[in-house]
């Protein structure tokens, strides 16, 4: 789960936004992407320790694996995320009988 914490004031989220939709689009079943606005969630900025925002926050089964603060665009958000994924399983072989 990569979580975005924005703002709607923060100039730099409004360029991050775009990249995580769009990778959330093209990394749909590998990675779920959502938003949390400051502003309206301060427990939970504070509850991560956001200090700055943008922040993207990457977990794995509620673990944080890996953050980030400030704007980046689509390909260098891709090029952070791709190699902190959980590798996918593969399938069981079928038996060809």
């Amino acid at each position: 789960m990569l979580i975005d914490f924005w703002a709607p004031w923060c100039g730099p989220c409004r360029i991050v936004a775009p990249a995580v939709e769009r990778l959330s689009n093209e990394l749909a079943g590998r990675l779920k992407a959502v938003k949390v606005n400051t502003d309206l969630e301060p427990g939970l900025q504070e509850r991560f320790g956001i200090r700055g925002i943008p922040t993207l926050v990457l977990l794995d089964h509620g673990m944080e694996r890996d953050r980030i603060t400030g704007a980046m665009g689509a390909d260098a958000l891709r090029k952070w995320v791709e190699p902190r994924l959980p590798v996918a399983a593969k399938s069981p072989a079928k038996d060809s009988k």
